[in-house]
């Protein structure tokens, strides 16, 4: 199960969060500065997304891939704060590209990915939970806000 695993974050946000961004800057690498927020934005990204996969495998047995997904609920680690902290961590790795490359065009990819996402999320995702784990995800989904959640 780990090779899936690992494939599977190569894959998926493998090719949004990292190959597609830096294909499209592919020519614009005179505008890449080590801005500090960017870095820090960029890697906090990192950091959720890695922590995500990780629960999604311990936690959950399974991957975030739709051929091997996880045979347990996950609300632990960054799913205590959001019910879609993987999309976070994307959404701030995509944020943290933009500013290094002060980009409009990272921005407008960044906004068109995020909203698949969102309908992802509400056409595919939740439905597919609630038929999944039932009684267990309408207690969690009651309790822990879709994308973010600030005690």
């Amino acid at each position: 199960m780990l090779w899936r695993a690992i494939v599977a974050f190569l894959v998926l946000p493998g090719v949004v969060a990292f190959a597609a961004p830096l294909a499209l800057m592919s020519s614009h690498w005179a505008l890449f500065r080590p801005r500090p927020l960017g870095l820090l934005v960029f890697l906090a990204g990192v950091v959720i997304l890695v922590w995500c996969v990780v629960e999604f495998y311990v936690s959950g047995r399974g991957t975030l891939a739709p051929w091997a997904p996880p045979r347990h609920l996950v609300v632990t680690g960054p799913y205590k704060f959001s019910r879609n902290p993987m999309y976070v961590g994307v959404a701030l790795i995509l944020m943290g590209w933009a500013i290094l490359f002060w980009s409009l065009l990272l921005i407008a990819y960044g906004v068109l990915v995020l909203s698949g996402f969102h309908i992802r999320v509400i056409v595919g995702e939740e439905p597919w939970l609630a038929r999944t784990y039932g009684a267990q995800w309408e207690a969690y989904r009651s309790k822990v806000p879709r994308w973010l959640y600030f005690p």
